[in-house]
């Protein structure tokens, strides 16, 4: 890519690229290349003039090296990069913009009076029929009294306050299609899959494939604990799906042979294989907008209040009027009042304030599937976290494996990667990432795989059964035994790793060591929370008493629980909530689903389980549990600002009432001086929080 640097200062570089303009979808290609490059901290593309503006900390040369190696026709690139960007958004509604403030200037200065009188007329009969129709709904809400409000101005031959009153109210309503419309947006990106690799399924056997070679009328096998990554009709087995991300629905449906399944929905029992009917990317983007646009349980109470609030204001605004012009016989002070809308901002500045906060934490890779849940984080005084890639580091290590059978200890782990590759989590990637690492290879060498949730996983090589999982799993579920001339070494084991065991007919065979080192920053971050207003912070672990115990006391948490199956952990949650706490929970594998979908708040790491970040309520990455604390900040400094709002609004309108009836301002000065304020709350809701 060919380009020269236009102007440059100490860490910021403006560049032109040699091209006359560039496309949208150009402009997308470039801006996500240059982000991900090495010591970038901010990036903005402006395709109109082929320019990029380049914030940076890292070395100058290698960024600039990296921007010559960029070019459009990079198919990985063009995989990974969301066909959706909010940038053909902003442009439409900028121009949106800008041709509202010409249209107004140019009537304001250029027209006759009675010209700007008939172009007033006009313009105000689309607020008549929204306010006629409400009426006919029986309902009195804001489009009655923006109707009356134009109306009354419009009779007495006010044209100036009518059309302040409609340019204001034509701004503001562009302004919250916008912010939604765009909030809206990035949030469905940050909740679209992201699948790089699936089951093929080819003449009976599964390969491993890129999703981007996959081609309507492929089969795919999904197996349990997964995302079905494709849309497409099931061919063979059955499965319980949850279909939340579609249909806010938690309650899995059970698909079988014949049965349509769709892209993003997950698999919670069984496994099946689907006939491909449309590749990736087609339709899911679509569906979770309107999932978004449409399920109301994403909606926060604040904002339910607000709109409530706004409508039952309506008809007070409207008694209001009545009644001044009834005492005092003055149509001016009259029109004060409708003039004041405290509806309006109410119902624009509330959601424009979730939406906001939304996006916001979108920025620290926070994904929240609805402002219910910020909410929800704002209000939580106690916290459950798993242990395993949680307070854990989330790519836990293989440390050693202990062979108690003879063979050859590459040879164990290729068995046990074999079967651990099937059934993603922060354990099982420890298995597989040191088979790749070792460079051992390998073929499908056994039969169907079954996944016993928080146990392990069992199968057959040849006739012999072989399970891999956990102490109770092999040895109390499974039965199986310890070699007598391998008991020593068993009872030798370091208790600092977490241990797999991997049995091969009937008898011990290995013990994978798994080295999970705590996160350096987990117990700064649990006393922070402590310091954020968190009375009580758990831990729930599957791992044994003496391992719980050591963590629990590094990472100061107040209580923790160890040895605990995954319906414990849920019923720890249901246990709290009946105690009217408000709890948030925080993991990232299968066998925390249930507690997840049981708490006020489920928050999954976003390298865990597929099927946790689908049921969880927020996902944050895997690289620092400080993002807890950066959300909890978000959430509440959401609801102090909704609190700060509704001050603002009712306060500075009932204000704007009294000197209208008073006689102190005239209506078009009220008029003027509510939707200002009306949009100047707005646009506060649309700033960060943290800033």
């Amino acid at each position: 890519m060919k380009f020269v640097i236009r102007h440059e200062l100490r860490g910021r570089v403006r560049i032109h690229l040699y091209q006359k303009g560039m496309n949208l979808r150009q402009a997308d290609l470039l801006q996500y290349h240059i982000s991900s490059l090495p010591g970038v901290r901010s990036v903005k593309v402006y395709e109109r003039t082929a320019d990029a503006v380049i914030l940076f900390d890292g070395s100058r040369s290698e960024i600039l090296e990296g921007i010559c190696c960029f070019s459009y026709e990079n198919e990985r690139l063009n995989e990974i990069v969301p066909k959706n960007s909010a940038r053909a958004l902003n442009q439409e509604y900028g121009e949106k913009l800008v041709q509202k403030l010409v249209v107004r200037a140019v009537t304001k200065s250029f027209f006759p009076m009675p010209l700007r009188a008939v172009y007033t007329v006009l313009h105000a009969v689309r607020y008549l029929i929204k306010g006629i129709r409400c009426l006919l709904k029986g309902s009195l809400e804001v489009e009655v009294l923006d109707a009356t409000a134009i109306m009354v101005s419009i009779v007495r031959r006010d044209f100036d306050t009518a059309g302040s009153v409609m340019f204001l109210l034509g701004i503001g309503g562009l302004l919250e299609e916008w912010t939604h419309k765009k909030s809206v947006g990035d949030l469905a990106r940050s909740m679209s899959l992201n699948i790089s690799k699936v089951w093929q399924d080819v003449d009976g056997t599964e390969v491993l494939v890129p999703v981007s070679g996959i081609v309507e009328g492929d089969l795919v096998t999904v197996h349990m604990g997964n995302v079905i990554p494709l849309d497409g009709v099931v061919v063979s087995g059955e499965a319980m799906v949850n279909q939340a991300s579609m249909t806010g629905e938690s309650v899995p449906v059970k698909k079988e042979n014949g049965m349509y399944v769709y892209a993003g929905t997950a698999i919670e029992e069984g496994e099946i294989t689907l006939c491909v009917k449309k590749t990736a990317g087609s339709t899911r983007f679509e569906r979770i907008v309107t999932m978004i646009e449409e399920s109301e349980q994403l909606k926060s109470t604040a904002e339910g209040k607000a709109a409530t609030l706004a409508d039952a204001l309506v008809p007070w605004s409207l008694g209001g009027t009545v009644l001044t012009w009834l005492l005092t016989r003055n149509t001016a002070k009259a029109l004060s009042i409708l003039m004041v809308d405290f509806s309006c901002a109410l119902k624009l500045a509330m959601p424009l304030s979730v939406l906001s906060a939304m996006r916001e934490a979108g920025a620290y890779h926070i994904t929240v599937k609805g402002g219910k849940y910020m909410e929800a984080v704002a209000a939580a005084d106690t916290i459950v976290f798993d242990k395993t890639g949680t307070l854990t580091k989330a790519k836990p290590q293989v440390a050693d494996v202990v062979v108690f059978n003879g063979q050859d200890k590459d040879e164990l782990l290729r068995i046990a990667a074999c079967l651990e590759e099937h059934f993603p989590h922060s354990m099982a990637n420890a298995v597989v990432n040191e088979a790749v690492k070792r460079g051992l290879v390998h073929q499908e060498m056994h039969s169907r795989v079954d996944y016993i949730v928080a146990h392990g996983i069992a199968t057959y090589v040849g006739d012999e059964r072989v399970v891999i999982g956990s102490h109770h799993f092999v040895f109390e579920d499974e039965g199986c035994r310890i070699p007598e001339d391998g008991k020593e070494a068993f009872e030798g084991l370091s208790t600092e790793y977490s241990h797999l065991y991997l049995a091969i007919g009937g008898m011990l065979a290995a013990a994978i060591c798994i080295e999970d080192p705590l996160r350096e920053e987990a117990d700064a971050v649990i006393s922070t929370l402590h310091r954020q207003g968190i009375s009580k912070i758990v831990m729930m672990t599957g791992d044994s008493g003496r391992t719980a115990r050591a963590i629990a006391a590094r990472v100061g948490v107040d209580e923790y629980y160890s040895e605990v199956l995954p319906e414990d952990k849920a019923g720890f949650v249901e246990a709290e909530k009946e105690k009217g706490r408000k709890v948030i929970m925080i993991g990232d594998g299968i066998n925390d689903s249930p507690a997840l979908s049981a708490a006020d708040a489920g928050i999954a790491i976003s390298e865990g389980a597929e099927i946790a970040r689908e049921i969880a309520d927020i996902t944050i990455s895997e690289d620092n549990l400080y993002q807890l604390v950066t959300l909890r900040a978000i959430s509440r400094g959401l609801m102090d600002r909704i609190d700060r709002n509704y001050r603002c609004v009712i306060g500075f309108n009932l204000a704007l009432i009294l000197l209208g009836v008073g006689g102190v301002i005239a209506p078009a000065t009220s008029a003027l001086l509510h939707n200002t304020s009306t949009l100047a709350i707005s646009l506060k809701s649309m700033t960060n929080l943290l800033d």
